[in-house]
């Protein structure tokens, strides 16, 4: 019983500890710490590095210097394009917004006859102001494809480490320009569209419909001096040297500004300084499509199943084990816990770094408190029924007393002396008498016991409360009368109780028998029994020390001893009483005492009667 208690009990703290675990790793906060872990993981793990299969023909603030106005632009473009396009560069993606007229018109044709003949050719388009800005139709209609050029930085960090392969605004959609890029740089391969992937020829990019196509980028790490890996040429050196058009042979070139007052620059997991122009980033998600090495965010599922195997296992652990050893164990899991997400990065899968986490600390240390607290229980509990067995004992010894010095001395008469026939049969009337006291006073007891453990029903039988009491009385008129005490019997009114009799009797004659005991030789102990509201009102007053306001608090308390116990020299165990108010409660009534220092006390027993009854008073 008491494992399978435990067993849930560590179920249900699992159970808690992983929604807990679960709801927090879905906050903004969480949220944040995971995008943290994420990029330090990047950092860490760091991916092998290949030959960039693109370059960036950038447009620096040197660049700008050399052409001399932003407006002569298009014609710089030209002459690099007519430089680049001899070397057959496998596509070129122009991130520079061509959607005005411009200021030249000649610079306009120059850069129209430039893209004619060049080859995969990719122009850019921005969403701005509601509706798609694309290149002039004179452009436009020499490019293989356009694709939209927005990034959208992370909402709590402003980090980008995504970019949507879809963009859509009204009926018109556009695939992204490293996408687009990428797709004409291996020819005329058949896009194939499903729910969580894209696929381009044998290719399948992760890219679920539900999240925007979004891809998550696998950024190169910066060159040992800090710099991109993917080669730069700028605008001013290629015209200024025509034989640096050679680099871009068999490479996709990514033409956009790098200058400081670009506005698209961003910060990513490498560049948490120096920000990331808007051109290189589209270089790097070409990067991340041409090498093949996506990453995968882990779905909910995912990250519930390894919540669920982290809190079963912190269960089995406590659940098997106890002590140091589980709590070594419960370390353990911790740490795989933090390790759980570094696993699943090399293996090309971004989880939740904050719920596995939680899951872990929330389980361990629930299911560490609730051991802790548990065995604590189980402890109190164990020296308690030691206790208790101790406290049998003494109660044994204490009450059975009497009766087994009666048997005893009786026994040893009888066996050392010639007696009559008539006090042998006397005192064998007496042995037998007093050990059916005894054997009743054993089976009170245990009843007691077993009744408050639940362990047994009571009695319901009817039985005559006057003729109880009666009983009583004769029992205990002896021990008055070696004290030369006078027990005054009042009213005893005959009604009928349901219950046990036995132990009633028992119950009055403690009553009696401490009235007695405990007060002066010489004395008298008035007794009555009276039905009042539905109730008998059995009552015991003695003429005895008296009790103050703390012993009346405790009196019925298992094993305490007042002080006119202690100054009376009787050798009470103080469970007699505890019994009583036992009994007393067991029949549905209860008991009131009453008492001052030096004047006595009155313990009254309240039990209801049968309901038949009719009232009788005093």
């Amino acid at each position: 019983m008491f494992r399978r208690k435990q067993i849930l009990g560590y179920a249900a703290v699992s159970l808690v500890a992983l929604l807990v675990a679960m709801t927090i790793g879905y906050t903004s906060i969480s949220q944040s710490i995971d995008n943290f872990a994420t990029d330090f993981l990047f950092r860490v793990h760091k991916p092998v590095a290949w030959e960039p299969q693109s370059m960036i023909l950038a447009i620096d603030d040197a660049s700008y210097s050399y052409i001399g106005s932003v407006g002569r632009l298009r014609g710089a473009l030209a002459r690099a394009i007519d430089l680049i396009t001899p070397v057959q560069p496998k596509a070129i993606a122009i991130d520079v917004i061509l959607a005005d007229k411009g200021d030249f018109p000649e610079d306009n044709a120059k850069l129209a006859r430039s893209l004619a003949a060049a080859k995969n050719v990719v122009l850019d388009s921005e969403l701005i102001t509601g509706a798609w800005e694309e290149p002039l139709e004179e452009f436009a209609s020499h490019a293989q494809a356009i694709g939209h050029v927005h990034i959208i930085p992370d909402n709590l960090d402003g980090m980008c480490r995504f970019i949507p392969l879809e963009g859509v605004f009204g009926r018109k959609r556009l695939w992204a320009l490293s996408f687009e890029a990428f797709r004409a740089s291996r020819g005329k391969e058949e896009l194939t569209e499903y729910e969580d992937y894209l696929q381009l020829g044998k290719l399948e990019i992760p890219a679920a419909r539900d999240e925007g196509r979004r891809l998550r980028i696998r950024f190169l790490p910066p060159a040992p001096d800090r710099t991109s890996q993917i080669p730069y040429v700028t605008l001013k050196r290629l015209l200024e040297n025509p034989s640096l058009a050679a680099r871009f042979k068999d490479k996709v070139v990514f033409i956009g500004a790098t200058a400081q007052s670009t506005s698209d620059k961003m910060m990513t997991p490498y560049s948490t300084i120096m920000q990331m122009p808007g051109v290189e980033i589209h270089a790097q998600a070409f990067e991340t499509l041409s090498q093949g090495r996506f990453l995968l965010d882990a779905r909910l599922s995912t990250v519930l199943f390894s919540c669920m195997v982290i809190v079963v296992l912190a269960t089995l652990v406590f659940t098997l084990r106890v002590g140091v050893p589980a709590y070594l164990l419960g370390g353990l899991l911790l740490v795989a816990a933090h390790v759980v997400p570094h696993l699943f990065f090399v293996n090309g899968v971004v989880i939740s770094y904050v719920a596995p986490a939680m899951a872990a600390w929330l389980s361990v240390s629930g299911c560490a408190s609730y051991q802790y607290f548990f065995v604590r229980r189980q402890l109190k509990r164990s020296e308690g029924e030691k206790a208790r067995y101790q406290q049998a004992i003494h109660f044994v010894t204490h009450e059975m007393r009497t009766p087994l010095t009666a048997i005893q001395g009786s026994s040893e008469l009888m066996g050392r002396y010639n007696l009559t026939e008539e006090k042998r049969k006397q005192m064998a009337q007496m042995i037998n008498s007093e050990s059916k006291r005894l054997a009743r006073m054993i089976q009170t007891f245990l009843d007691v016991e077993r009744l408050s453990d639940g362990q047994m029903d009571l009695k319901k039988e009817p039985f005559a409360a006057d003729q109880m009491i009666r009983a009583c009385l004769d029992r205990a008129a002896p021990i008055a009368e070696r004290k030369n005490m006078q027990v005054e019997v009042g009213d005893l009114a005959s009604v009928t109780m349901v219950g046990d009799r036995e132990l009633m009797e028992y119950a009055v004659y403690n009553l009696l028998t401490n009235a007695v005991k405990y007060s002066p030789p010489e004395t008298k102990v008035e007794v009555q029994a009276v039905q009042r509201d539905g109730a008998l009102r059995l009552s015991v007053k003695d003429q005895g020390m008296g009790m103050d306001d703390k012993e009346l608090r405790n009196i019925f308390t298992k094993f305490y001893r007042t002080k006119k116990a202690e100054a009376s020299g009787e050798a009470g165990t103080g469970i007699g009483l505890s019994i009583v108010n036992q009994i007393v409660t067991f029949h549905g009534g209860k008991m009131e005492v009453t008492s001052e220092p030096g004047r006595g006390s009155c313990f009254t027993m309240i039990v209801p009667v049968a309901e038949s009854e009719t009232c009788s008073g005093s």
